[in-house]
C-alpha cells in the first residue's frame, strides 16, 4: 500500500495509469490511494478544527448525533454540509468545543462540568450498555484508538472511534456499575515539510480514561484540578480512580493533546488505517474461486469442442429427414428452443434491471480500483452507485425492449415502464419501512425528507426518462432474428429424470457462483456492519470478473443437459439458475448474524435483514441476468450450425 501511495504521489504522466492500473492488481491486489481531499498546510500556532460525527455501536446499528448525548457543546452548533452518501450512512458532522492549536502541547484543559440528573444518567448507561463509541474527525481524518495486538503481524491495530464508557466492577463488589470515559488523551501526528517549514496532519489518535476529578473548594471556570495538573505535572495515565454514571453527581470532561512528528507522508496517511494483515486469506479465495472456474471451464470446452462439433457434424451429414427424425437430444427440439417463453413480459423487465445493475457495478469497481472512492472520500461510494445506477438507465431500457421486440412485442412503453418503475419501487418501499423503524428510534440514520425528495427526484427525474429513452431506441433498433424457425405447434416434453426437476437444478445452479465469492463477502459485511473500513477493491474487482465467467459458465452447462434432455424451455430456467445464487447469499447473512454480531434488539435486526434482502434481491437480479445472455448467446451459437430446410 505505501509503494502505490508513493507512485500516486510521484507520477509523471497519464501514460503511466495503464501501468499503475496493472500492478494494483498483481502487487499485493490492493488498489490505489487518491486522497479525496487536498492537503491543507499548518503552521505552529493554527487552529485546528475538531469535529465531532455520529455514535455508532455494532449492537444495534442505530447512529445517532453526537449531541443526542449531554456532551460538552460549543457556543453555536454548526452542521457541516455532507454530501447524499454521508446523509444515507447516517454521518451527521458538526463542530465541536476541543480548541486545539498546531503543535502547542494541551495538559489537563477542563472542557466542561455537567450534572447528571436521572434521564442524562439513564442515557448515558443506554449508550454504554450498547458499546456506543464516539466519532470525531480532524483534518478529514478519523479518530482512532491504537491497540497493541502481540497476535498480529502488525502489532498495532487501529479501533474507528472510543467507547463512551464500559461496565465493571469494584473489588469485592459483584454489582455492575457504568462507568464514563472523561478525559481524552489526544495524539496529533504531523509530518513536516523541511523546506517550508509547514506541516501536515498524517494522524489522530485518542487513549480514553474514566478518572473521577478532585478539585479544592467551590467549582468555578478558574478552578484548578488536584487530579490532572500539569503545574504539578500530574498527568492522568489510568483509570484506577473511574467515575461512575450516577444521578445528581458531577462529570468533568477534560483533554490532553500530545503532537508527534512522524516520517509518514499526507499521501500515505490513511495506510495505517487500510492496510490488512490477512492477504492470504483473499489469495486463498482467489485460487478457491478460480478452482471453480477451471472446472466449469473444460466442462464447457469438453461441450463446444466435443459434443457440439461431433453433433453438428454428424446432423449436417444426415441426408434424409427420416433419419433425422432418429436423433435425439439438443437437435430435435430445434423448432421449440426460441419459443417466447410464458410471463415474456417479466423477463425482459428484469434482464434490462440486470444490464442497470451490471453496468452501475462495473464501472463503479473500475473507479474504486482506480482509488477515485477510497475511504478518504466519506459518503463518496454510495453517492457514486446511486447516480450511476439512474445513468445507467438507458441500457436498462434498451435491452428490455430489445428483447421484447424479438418476442414480437408491441407495446414497448409498457415494458419500459416496468423497467423503470419495478425494481426501484420494491427497493422504496422495503427502504421506506426501514427508515420508519429508525425514525422511531430517533436515530440519525433516518433519512430525512429533503434527501428523501432528492431520491425520488433521481428516480423520477434521471432515472426514469433514461430508460424511456432507451426503450425507445431499442424498439426502435432491428430486432435479431432466430437463427432456426419456430414451429407452430410446441413439441411436447418427455418425461425429465430426477435431477432435471426445475427447483432442483435451479438450486443446484446457484452454489458454483456463490462459492466462488463468499470468502470476499464476510469481509464485506464485516465492514459494513461491524464498523472496519473495506479497501481491498482490486482483490473484488478480480472476484467479480470470476463471478461474472461462473454464472456464465454453469447456466451454460446445466442449459445444455436441459437442451439434451429434449426441454426447450430455458429462457426462465437460465436466469433463475445463476439467480438462485441470491438465496445462498441470503441465508449466509442469516448465519453470519447468528454467529458473528450480537444485535439483540428486533428494530436492529430488522434493519439488519431489511437491508440483506435488498442486497439479496439486486445479486439476484445481476447474477440472473449475466446467466441469461450467457445461455442465450450459447443457444444461438450452437443452432446458427445446424443446416436445417
Amino acid at each position: 500500500m505505501e509503494s502505490q501511495s508513493r507512485s500516486i504521489h510521484n507520477k509523471r504522466s497519464m501514460a503511466m495509469i495503464p501501468a499503475l492500473l496493472f500492478l494494483s492488481l498483481i502487487h499485493g491486489v490492493h488498489c490505489f490511494y487518491l486522497p479525496g481531499v487536498a492537503p491543507e498546510d499548518f503552521q505552529k500556532g493554527d487552529p485546528l478544527k475538531v469535529k465531532v460525527n455520529k455514535l455508532t455501536s455494532i449492537k444495534t446499528q442505530l447512529p445517532y448525533s453526537y449531541y443526542s448525548l449531554p456532551f460538552c457543546t460549543p457556543e453555536k452548533i454548526v452542521d457541516s454540509a455532507e454530501n447524499l452518501g454521508e446523509v444515507l450512512r447516517g454521518d451527521r458532522i458538526e463542530n465541536s468545543p476541543y480548541a486545539f492549536t498546531m503543535q502547542e502541547p494541551q495538559l489537563c484543559t477542563v472542557l466542561c462540568r455537567i450534572m447528571i440528573d436521572a434521564k442524562t444518567a439513564k442515557q448515558f448507561k443506554e449508550k454504554i450498555d450498547d458499546e456506543y463509541r464516539v466519532n470525531m474527525i480532524l483534518d478529514n481524518l478519523p479518530l482512532v484508538v491504537p491497540i497493541k495486538r502481540l497476535d498480529q503481524a502488525s502489532n498495532t491495530v487501529y479501533q474507528l472511534g472510543y467507547h463512551i464508557g464500559l461496565k465493571g466492577q469494584y473489588a469485592g463488589n459483584k454489582e455492575e456499575k457504568y462507568f464514563i470515559h472523561n478525559h481524552l488523551a489526544f495524539t496529533v501526528k504531523y509530518h513536516r515539510d523541511l523546506q517550508t517549514g509547514s506541516s501536515r496532519i498524517v494522524g489522530f489518535e485518542v487513549k480514553p480514561y474514566s478518572i473521577k476529578h478532585e478539585y479544592e473548594g467551590k467549582w468555578s471556570e478558574k478552578t484548578r484540578l488536584t487530579t490532572c495538573d500539569p503545574h504539578m505535572k500530574r498527568m492522568v495515565v489510568n483509570s484506577n480512580t473511574p467515575l461512575e454514571v450516577e444521578v445528581n453527581k458531577e462529570i468533568i470532561f477534560s483533554y490532553d493533546v500530545e503532537y508527534q512528528e512522524s516520517d509518514v507522508k499526507w499521501a500515505s496517511r490513511w495506510d495505517s488505517y487500510l492496510l490488512m494483515s490477512d492477504d492470504q486469506i483473499h489469495w486463498f479465495s482467489i485460487v478457491n474461486s478460480l478452482m471453480i472456474v477451471l472446472f466449469l471451464t473444460g466442462m464447457v470446452a469438453m461441450i463446444m469442442l466435443r459434443t457440439l462439433y461431433r453433433d453438428i457434424s454428424k446432423y449436417n451429414e444426415l441426408e434424409t429427414q427420416e433419419e433425422a427424425l432418429e436423433e435425439t437430444g439438443w437437435k430435435l427440439v430445434h423448432g421449440d428452443v426460441f419459443r417466447p417463453p410464458s410471463n415474456s413480459d417479466l423477463l425482459c423487465v428484469y434482464v434490462g434491471t440486470g444490464v442497470q445493475f451490471l453496468g452501475m457495478v462495473l464501472v463503479t469497481m473500475i473507479f474504486a480500483v482506480l482509488g477515485f472512492l477510497s475511504p478518504s472520500n466519506r459518503g463518496g461510494l454510495m453517492t457514486a452507485m446511486l447516480l450511476l445506477w439512474v445513468s445507467m438507465g438507458i441500457f436498462a431500457g434498451y435491452a428490455s425492449t430489445n428483447l421484447y421486440k424479438m418476442f414480437k412485442g408491441a407495446e414497448w412503453k409498457k415494458i419500459a415502464a416496468k423497467t423503470a418503475f419495478m425494481f426501484p419501487a420494491i427497493v422504496f418501499v422495503i427502504f421506506f419501512v426501514l427508515n420508519a423503524l429508525i425514525w422511531g428510534q430517533k436515530s440519525s440514520g433516518a433519512v430525512p425528507f429533503g434527501t428523501m425528495f432528492a431520491l425520488v427526484f433521481l428516480w423520477f427525474g434521471i432515472s426514469v426518462p433514461l430508460v424511456i429513452v432507451g426503450g425507445y431506441v431499442g424498439f426502435k433498433k432491428p430486432a435479431m432474428e432466430d437463427p432456426v424457425k419456430t414451429n407452430k405447434i410446441p413439441r411436447q416434453i418427455p418425461e425429465q429424470a430426477w435431477y432435471m426437476n426445475p427447483i432442483f437444478s435451479i438450486l443446484i445452479g446457484g452454489i458454483l457462483p456463490f462459492g466462488a465469492v463468499f470468502i470476499e463477502l464476510f469481509f464485506i459485511l464485516t465492514s459494513i456492519w461491524l464498523n472496519q473500513f473495506y479497501y481491498m477493491f482490486g482483490f473484488l474487482f478480480l472476484v467479480f470478473i470470476i463471478l461474472l465467467i461462473t454464472c456464465a459458465e454453469i447456466t451454460i452447462v446445466l442449459c445444455y443437459f436441459l437442451l439434451c434432455s429434449e426441454d426447450y424451455k430455458w429462457w426462465w430456467r437460465s436466469y433463475l439458475t445463476s439467480g438462485s445464487s441470491a438465496l445462498y447469499l441470503f441465508l449466509y447473512a442469516a448465519f453470519y448474524f447468528f454467529t458473528k454480531l450480537e444485535i439483540t434488539k428486533l428494530v436492529s435486526g430488522l434493519l439488519y435483514f431489511g437491508y440483506m434482502l435488498i442486497a439479496s434481491y439486486a445479486f439476484f437480479v445481476l447474477t440472473g441476468t449475466i446467466g441469461f445472455y450467457a445461455c442465450f448467446c450459447f443457444t444461438r451459437l450452437i443452432y446458427s450450425s445446424l443446416k436445417i430446410d
